[in-house]
């Protein structure tokens, strides 16, 4: 995957500048301007802070355009989806089993 394409795209669909990002992600002005331009890949840590300020985790960040990707705006639903997909098919499906059953008694 092309990631500095990737921020791009996120970027326009999100209709930031690059400035914006900056500011939102904590990062320096001239860190998002030299990874565009030269076309650098972000090191993990800028990359996490970066989804932040996009408010995607790692894993929708890296996902194919047919995932479905839900936003994510606290850490705990990042954690829960971080954990959820790294489950079998199986224990995803036992999850939305316990899930459903909760919802339908009202627990």
């Amino acid at each position: 995957m092309d990631v500095v394409k990737r921020i791009n795209e996120l970027m326009t669909t999100q209709e930031l500048t690059e400035y914006q990002l900056a500011k939102f992600s904590g990062l320096a002005d001239s860190t998002i301007s030299n990874m565009r331009r030269r076309n650098t890949v972000p090191s993990v840590p800028t990359l996490e802070q970066i989804c932040k300020a996009l408010d995607i985790s790692l894993s929708q960040f890296f996902a194919d355009k047919n995932t479905v990707m839900y936003p994510v705006s606290d850490m705990k639903h990042w954690q829960f989806f971080d954990l959820y997909i790294q489950l079998s098919d199986i224990q995803q499906a036992l999850i939305c089993q316990v899930v459903r059953e909760m919802l339908s008694k009202g627990d």
